[in-house]
C-alpha cells in the first residue's frame, strides 16, 4: 500500500483508517521516494490526503500516474472547493471524514489486496461474502453487487431468521441520516433476489405488512 501524504501529517487519521481497512501503509514524501522505494512486487494504489491545496494534490497525482504508472485515490477534505478534470490522472476519490468501509471498497477496486482471515468471510449455504474485498460469490461464481446491495445482503446473512421492518432496515443498513423512503428497501431486495437467481431468491421472504426475513 503506497500512502503519499503531501505535506506529511503524522496526526492524520488516514494512516489509522488504512490499517483498519486491512492494508499495510507505506508513507512516502515525493515521486522520487516512490520510485526509489518501489518493492519487487510493485506498489498498490497510491493515496493522497488533500487538506489544503487541491491543485497541488491533483498535480502530484498526475505525476504519480504518469511516472510511476499507479492508480491514485484522493482523500479530500469536504470543505475544499474546486473541480477535478477527468483527464487529471486520478482514478477515484472519497471525502473526509473517512468512512473506513468505503475506503476499503474503493482501494480494493483499484487493485489493493487487504489481508484476509477467516473472520473476514461470511457464508450462507453456497453464498460467500468476503468482508475484506467486498466480493460476493454464489456457488463459486462472482456476483456483481452494488455497495448497498452488498451491505443489505451482509446484514441479512449476519441477522437471519427474524423479521425486519423496512424502517429497521433503513436505519441499520442505510443509516439514520438517510432520507430515502421504504421503497428503497423494496427496490434493493428485488435486485438482490434477481442477482441471487431463481433458486435462491426465496432466501429473502416477504412478510406481509411487516418487512423481510432472511434464511
Amino acid at each position: 500500500m503506497l500512502l503519499p501524504i503531501h505535506p506529511p501529517d503524522p496526526s492524520s487519521s488516514l494512516l489509522d483508517a488504512v490499517v483498519a481497512a486491512g492494508f499495510q501503509p507505506v508513507p512516502v514524501t515525493d515521486i522520487d521516494d516512490v520510485i526509489e522505494r518501489t518493492p519487487e512486487d510493485g506498489w498498490a494504489p497510491a493515496v493522497i490526503e488533500v487538506q489544503r491545496d487541491l491543485g497541488a494534490a491533483v498535480a502530484l497525482a498526475a505525476k504519480i500516474s504518469d511516472e510511476a504508472r499507479l492508480p491514485v485515490l484522493l482523500v479530500i477534505d469536504r470543505t475544499l472547493t474546486g473541480e477535478i478534470a477527468s483527464e487529471s490522472g486520478i482514478a477515484d476519490f472519497i471525502l473526509s471524514p473517512i468512512d473506513r468501509t468505503e475506503l476499503r471498497v474503493r482501494l480494493s477496486r483499484l487493485g489493493a489486496v487487504p489481508e484476509v482471515d477467516a473472520s473476514d468471510v461470511l457464508n450462507f449455504r453456497d453464498l460467500e461474502l468476503n468482508l475484506a474485498t467486498y466480493q460476493a460469490t454464489v456457488a463459486g461464481a462472482p456476483s456483481d453487487l452494488t455497495f448497498m446491495e452488498y451491505e443489505l445482503l451482509r446484514f441479512f446473512v449476519e441477522n437471519p431468521a427474524r423479521v425486519w421492518s423496512r424502517e429497521q432496515l433503513l436505519a441499520k443498513v442505510w443509516g439514520y441520516d438517510y432520507f430515502g423512503g421504504s421503497r428503497t428497501v423494496d427496490v434493493h431486495v428485488r435486485r438482490l433476489r434477481a442477482k441471487l437467481g431463481e433458486e435462491r431468491s426465496s432466501w429473502i421472504t416477504t412478510v406481509r405488512s411487516v418487512g423481510y426475513r432472511f434464511g
